[in-house]
């Protein structure tokens, strides 16, 4: 079995104060994905480059204090890659790829931080630039390779992913571009919302606004996503959001696969 986890931490320190560390240490993760780590190599060093026995593999932003990702993984990987090609957004530190690569068998673990839109006209126009270059990008990428892309995607796909759909229809992250990207992704490029294929019920969110008592009131989006090669997708066996302890304004996306890297 190969347990895989996603998670945007809203900052690797914030979270490490709201007991991450021991919570990653018990659940037996294979690889653990994370997002918005909001820290620089020099913070990392001698603190959070390893998680229990799994070993963290980073892409920072320039920016202090903003966004980067990282790959938590028991196994070394065969070859890392850090960004994916674009000046601008891997300056954002958005992406990195583990691969575990046999001659058999081309397989890789990618963690990746979709920009958001929310904060004004600015950033959703990077987002739309973003979403234009990560199309062919994965494209390529499934024509070479199995893999699966962990992530805070930043885009609610359908009404049932989001509680108050009416209402956040000229939102970000639920504007009809962005649905369409998704749909487009799954539909004509081929991968997999690995969630949906195991659990097909509403109010299944991974994100709640820090406003309103939207956690108390489970007011929330399905923003977090698994998103796989038809061939891995087949073997997910079980998926799990953790709502049990809070470690940012997301929660962990647990799914395990009936395979081994």
């Amino acid at each position: 079995m190969f347990r895989l986890v996603s998670l945007n931490l809203n900052g690797i320190r914030s979270a490490a104060t709201k007991g991450l560390l021991p919570w990653a240490e018990s659940i037996g993760a294979d690889c653990m994905g994370v997002q918005e780590v909001k820290a620089q190599a020099a913070d990392i060093a001698g603190r959070f480059e390893r998680v229990h026995d799994m070993h963290g593999h980073f892409h920072f932003a320039e920016k202090k204090g903003y966004s980067g990702v990282g790959v938590y993984s028991r196994k070394t990987p065969s070859d890392v890659v850090v960004g994916f090609g674009s000046p601008e957004f891997d300056a954002e530190g958005r992406y990195v790829e583990l691969r575990f690569d046999t001659p058999q068998r081309k397989l890789s673990i990618i963690s990746c931080y979709f920009p958001s839109g929310s904060s004004g006209e600015e950033r959703q126009l990077a987002k739309f630039r973003f979403l234009a270059l990560m199309t062919p990008y994965l494209q390529q990428l499934k024509a070479e390779r199995e893999f699966i892309l962990v992530g805070d995607v930043n885009i609610a796909h359908k009404e049932i992913d989001l509680k108050n759909w009416r209402s956040n229809q000229k939102n970000s992250g639920f504007l009809p571009e962005e649905r369409a990207w998704m749909t487009h992704t799954l539909d004509e490029l081929g991968l997999v919302d690995v969630f949906r294929t195991l659990n097909p019920k509403p109010e299944q969110y991974t994100w709640w606004s820090n406003r309103g008592q939207a956690w108390a009131k489970n007011v929330g989006w399905r923003l977090d996503y698994h998103l796989a090669t038809p061939a891995l997708a087949a073997k997910a066996l079980r998926e799990h959001i953790y709502l049990e302890q809070r470690f940012s304004d997301h929660a962990p996306l647990i799914i395990d696969y009936d395979f081994t890297i």
